[in-house]
């Protein structure tokens, strides 16, 4: 017919928007709907298609796209820096999870060859479901997310040697010269594209990128990424593998991201035609010919890869909780497992039936990993409940039982992140004592070394923060992102320590409700303040005076946070004395020289008289004043506490800055010197 293969990419795309808008109004993964969408057009169920050859062609491309983005997504630096999740981790976990699941099958009589192969096909995870996922619940940047994403990338790693190895099981891979002849060939393709992408690739796209042509850099892309592919399966690797290292080539040159943003529409135009294709393969009729069968494997793979996974990250130190978080993220089959067992039906070590049967229980477990990822924290803090604390806490210097130093009227910083980092740091420099929870043992490791004062723990076990002495803490600074923990964490401190000051830092502004609720002091979350950068950088481009941009900030933090604050005063016992004074701020500010009240007296009023802020206390030295006299005279190195509004202590600031305002404050002075006295107390 012509244009067949034209109609059936409307028949298959017009079915799949109806498919998949239908699956994620029911909260389900958007593969999901790919993959039913498959089914229902596939040739044994509705038959739409009929020919579903060209449709897997272009999945082909799908598959290689996938790699070739995973390529350029993976920085050889960043790997570096998680290398201990990832080579550590992950290897474990591919590793005992092949072995488990080999010895499971043995148990039912099949081969070991065919065993071996099992757990090839289950040792994989989805990264493309995973991925979406973590994106959309914020739990990228979470421990658990971090360690899932460094098992996965050794996943997606392991692709390449898992398809050399699987003509080798089914007998078909030759002797051992052939064997070292493909791994001589893969070593010469990646040293090729290591040089390839510190001298060639750099050249090509500076000579593109002077042309200013996008379409030209589009195209300088695919043909990077599919060239490279068919130069490895001309020497005889997969296509996937070229596809992969061309875009770890294009990953270290200056041009990754822009080539990322513009390959990843193709990307996933041309990944729903896998998993579409993927479906097409599916005979339904096997749920009905072998349900007992399917259910068993489904339950089975959930079960064998949480048990690993949990203990390949026990066995790292990581904290049994976060461990099992990461293990049901990662417990479904991965889209690789359906590329890799498309090899195994071509080499014999699948047969038809059991292909079928591998492609029901798949596609199951991908539907379930919305449901392990929301039922995750329950089922964790369930199982951690029944079992002692020496067993789930994990390994580090808590499992020595090594004792902080006696701390007193610190700060204890949960998280070691970004945030966590620039916290600890200005502290140290401040020489005021603080101490770091943090889950990563290799963290706690490094940092350990440096000196910085750092203990190994999960933050919301009481055993935890009586290391940190939360009894004698001033603050707590909560810096994760994972708003589960972030309340479980302030509701265990504010148990423990009633008089503690808790500041959290969350991601979204609905995450702030919950936490006053608790009795979090101060929530910073991050959707707002970013709001608030963006708005600044905007009006500056724009050429809007410095003292107006000011403004403008002052009346959006004023609006914003007084909701923030309302909120508090709604929920917190422990707001301070901020929580009864509307719109009023505390803050405090140091007299510089030069600045307009060094020199000057309280009686003179200058401070009141322009920024009608009032002062609080005066510290000098050691030396604290609460309420002090009108006969006091400021001097440099006064640490002065204000009370005002957000506009009120923005324009004192300016007072206490070297070098501003000083001939003017003299002036007004001179001139109503007397006369602000009964304005100023």
């Amino acid at each position: 017919m012509e244009h067949a293969a034209l109609q059936d990419m409307v028949i298959l795309f017009g079915l799949a928007l109806i498919t998949v808008l239908l699956f994620r109004k029911l909260m389900f993964p958007t593969i999901i709907g790919f993959l039913v969408t498959g089914i229902l057009a596939g040739p044994r169920a509705l038959a739409f298609i009929k020919d579903a050859h060209q449709v897997e062609q272009m999945a082909e491309i799908g598959v290689m796209l996938l790699l070739f983005s995973i390529g350029i997504e993976l920085s050889l630096k960043e790997l570096m820096r998680i290398k201990h999740l990832l080579l550590w981790g992950g290897g474990l976990q591919v590793l005992v999870t092949i072995l488990a699941v080999a010895a499971a099958s043995s148990l039912f009589g099949f081969p070991m060859q065919q065993s071996l192969f099992f757990g090839f096909l289950a040792a994989l995870s989805s990264t493309a479901i995973l991925m979406k996922l973590l994106i959309d619940a914020g739990q990228v940047d979470a421990p658990q997310g971090k360690l899932a994403m460094g098992i996965l990338i050794f996943q997606d790693l392991c692709i390449v040697p898992l398809m050399l190895l699987t003509p080798l099981l089914a007998g078909n891979g030759g002797s051992i010269n052939s064997l070292l002849s493909i791994a001589a060939k893969a070593v010469a393709v990646i040293l090729a594209a290591h040089y390839g992408s510190r001298f060639l690739v750099p050249w090509i796209f500076k000579q593109v990128v002077r042309t200013r042509s996008r379409e030209l850099f589009i195209l300088t892309i695919i043909f990077i990424g599919l060239g490279t592919a068919w130069l490895t399966a001309l020497a005889g690797l997969s296509l996937a593998l070229g596809a992969f290292i061309a875009g770890l080539a294009i990953s270290e040159s200056e041009y990754s991201h822009q080539a990322l943003g513009d390959i990843i529409p193709f990307r996933e135009a041309f990944m729903s035609l896998f998993f579409i294709s993927v479906g097409m393969l599916l005979d339904p009729s096997i749920l009905l010919t072998y349900p007992l069968q399917i259910a068993t494997l489904v339950c089975a793979i959930l079960v064998i890869k949480t048990v690993v996974t949990t203990g390949a990250a026990m066995a790292l130190g990581v904290p049994m909780r976060i461990a099992i978080l990461a293990a049901l993220s990662l417990a479904q089959i991965g889209e690789f497992s359906f590329v890799l067992s498309q090899s195994g039906v071509k080499f014999g070590l699948l047969t038809p039936e059991l292909y079928q049967i591998f492609l029901a229980a798949s596609i199951a477990t991908m539907s379930l990993t919305p449901l392990c990822l929301k039922y995750s924290v329950r089922f964790a803090d369930m199982i951690i409940a029944f079992l002692p604390n020496r067993l789930t806490r994990g390994r580090g210097v808590l499992s020595h039982h090594v004792k902080p130093a006696a701390l007193n009227d610190h700060v204890i910083i949960v998280g070691y992140g970004v945030n966590g980092k620039n916290l600890a740091r200005v502290l140290k420099n401040l020489d005021i004592n603080y101490v770091v929870i943090e889950t990563n043992p290799f963290t706690v490791k490094k940092e350990g070394k440096k000196g910085t004062h750092i203990i190994f723990g999960d933050a919301s076990k009481q055993e935890v923060l009586e290391y940190a002495h939360l009894d004698k803490a001033r603050e707590m600074v909560i810096a994760i992102s994972d708003a589960a923990a972030s309340r479980r964490v302030a509701a265990q401190a504010r148990q423990g320590n009633p008089s503690i000051h808790i500041i959290v830092r969350t991601r979204y502004v609905l995450e702030v409700e919950p936490l006053y609720k608790l009795g979090v002091n101060e929530v910073i979350p991050e959707e707002f303040e970013t709001s608030i950068e963006i708005l600044s950088r905007v009006l500056r481009n724009y050429l809007v005076p410095q003292d107006d941009i000011e403004r403008c900030i002052a009346d959006v933090r004023s609006d914003g946070y007084e909701m923030l604050r309302t909120i508090s005063r709604r929920h917190s016992h422990a707001v301070g004395i901020s929580g009864y004074l509307s719109g009023a701020e505390i803050a405090t500010f140091r007299v510089h020289a030069g600045s307009a009240l060094e020199g000057t007296s309280l009686r003179e009023g200058v401070l009141r008289s322009r920024s009608g802020a009032t002062i609080l206390t005066i510290k000098r030295g050691e030396e604290l004043m609460p309420n002090p006299d009108p006969v006091w005279e400021l001097q440099e190195g006064d640490i002065v506490l204000l009370l005002g509004t957000p506009e009120q202590l923005a324009a004192a600031g300016k007072l206490f800055e070297a070098g501003k305002g000083k001939q003017s404050a003299v002036s007004v002075n001179r001139d109503q010197k007397g006369e602000r006295y009964e304005n100023t107390w």
